[in-house]
């Protein structure tokens, strides 16, 4: 199956979710995050603005301003296919953009380089436990995690990860993937698999 019927196929179930089902899967996945490591030791956060069915991630930048994190979400570049991740402190400084998504004001936000982001939460639709992901079509997290150092972590419902899709050598694998279930170390999966 292609990219693109994987696509279809992922948001059609997701999209039948309830929303008791919704709100509960996402609680319990925001709060296993909140509790890991790198969670706790990251002080810039980058997040995008989730909107249903993704998992919902409101709740966590309200947690991070809570505990005095840094919280960067991303704009998009439409004309470069590029983004670039900018501070909000409140989310009267987001707008609706024509993509339907909630991004930053600029002239309200200033832009965090990509090298002061410790921590980039990494939306996707479908996954396998190495770490691969497929995306919403756009490239614009391929673009950006290109030359990013920091700890790269993927929210998904459990029924999003699958054991095999086409993925290409260059894709860039997340470090952890966190569900309702469990917390995925997508490292050891690649070296468990590089030596068997």
């Amino acid at each position: 199956m292609d990219k693109k019927s994987l696509r279809n196929n992922m948001s059609t179930q997701l999209k039948s979710m309830d929303r008791m089902t919704y709100e509960q899967l996402s609680y319990m996945i925001g709060s296993s995050l909140i509790e890991t490591d790198v969670w706790k030791s990251s002080s810039t956060i980058g997040l995008t603005v989730s909107r249903f069915p993704e998992v919902d991630t409101w709740q966590l930048i309200r947690q991070g301003w809570k505990q005095g994190k840094k919280i960067v979400v991303p704009k998009c570049i439409p004309s470069t296919k590029e983004m670039s991740f900018r501070s909000i402190s409140a989310f009267t400084e987001l707008e609706d953009s024509f993509f339907g998504l909630f991004e930053p004001i600029e002239s309200q936000t200033d832009e965090v380089l990509k090298s002061d982001i410790d921590l980039l939460v990494v939306p996707g639709l479908i996954y396998n436990r190495k770490g691969y992901r497929i995306g919403f079509g756009g490239g614009y997290y391929d673009r950006f995690l290109e030359g990013f150092s920091g700890q790269k972590v993927s929210l998904a419902f459990s029924k999003q990860l699958t054991e095999e899709f086409p993925f290409e050598e260059h894709d860039l694998p997340v470090d952890k993937i966190i569900t309702e279930k469990e917390v995925i170390e997508c490292k050891s999966n690649q070296l468990m698999n590089k030596d068997s």
